[in-house]
């Protein structure tokens, strides 16, 4: 089965802006003997009962957002299962974030848990019919059950709510491949070039339907065009690169084969 992209960080769902609070404005409700006689006390104790819950809203968002980040760095680590764990801490503070949901599907999917993967999509997807990712992320797990009618569907639902989503042109021109409708994978690898990402999986994955289509010349040249891409990928993304370089070597070789015998 043909690698597919996994979500990307847009749909994380992890935020880095923060609030501010204006503490000053709070000390208007106490007269200037009461500042005096309670000026040994921290200033929280001037702020009122609104402030408060204003502070205390923002810091569990600040300590949900840490949360986030140290869950995706693991998850980049390939530790999903400490990612699981911290995404379900969230969820059960907050039951009603969709990216949450959406994330710990994926973690669950990439530790083979592909049941607990599909319901937490579904909820994500309950929670916010328009986040373009758990869509794409679903479509991965039909495709993954040779439920590829449901994949291109749901990869369409991802295009039509974010028509430069890369990924989901990639991952559904794979699924076209596997249908044996190559016309349509390239018609897809070609828009997704268009889009300017991921160069190297385009190219390598374009070049694998020119060389399943017979059109090996085309094929030769995606695939040299895919190594050079590949190697010369972000150092974030490194280790999937150094995967797929591998697999292009593979198929190149393949090809090439019969003439170096």
């Amino acid at each position: 089965m043909n690698a597919r992209f996994s979500l990307n960080n847009q749909d994380s769902g992890i935020h880095q802006g923060r609030l501010t609070v204006p503490l000053a404005a709070a000390a208007s409700h106490y007269s200037q003997r009461e500042l005096k006689d309670c000026q040994c006390f921290h200033p929280e104790t001037f702020i009122s009962a609104s402030n408060q819950r204003e502070i205390s809203s923002q810091t569990r968002l600040e300590k949900d957002n840490r949360l986030r980040q140290v869950a995706l760095e693991k998850a980049q680590q390939g530790e999903y299962s400490k990612t699981i764990e911290i995404l379900t801490q969230l969820i059960d503070r907050n039951a009603g974030n969709a990216n949450d949901y959406n994330n710990r599907g994926l973690a669950y999917f990439q530790s083979g848990q592909l049941e607990l993967a599909i319901a937490d999509y579904n909820q994500a997807i309950q929670l916010n019919p328009h986040l373009a990712g758990a869509y794409n992320n679903r479509a991965n797990y039909y495709a993954s059950q040779g439920r590829l009618e449901e994949a291109i569907a749901d990869y369409d639902k991802t295009i039509d709510l974010n028509p430069v989503h890369v990924r989901a042109w990639i991952n559904q021109g794979i699924t076209f491949r596997d249908m044996g409708e190559y016309e349509q994978a390239i018609d897809n690898f070609e828009f997704a070039l268009r889009l300017g990402w991921l160069k190297g999986h385009v190219y390598a994955e374009r070049g694998r339907t020119y060389h399943l289509l017979g059109d090996w010349n085309c094929a030769i040249a995606d695939y040299q065009r895919a190594l050079e891409h590949l190697s010369q990928s972000n150092p974030s993304s490194a280790s999937a690169a150094t995967r797929l370089r591998q697999q292009v070597e593979n198929w190149l070789n393949e090809l090439l084969s019969p003439f170096q015998s």
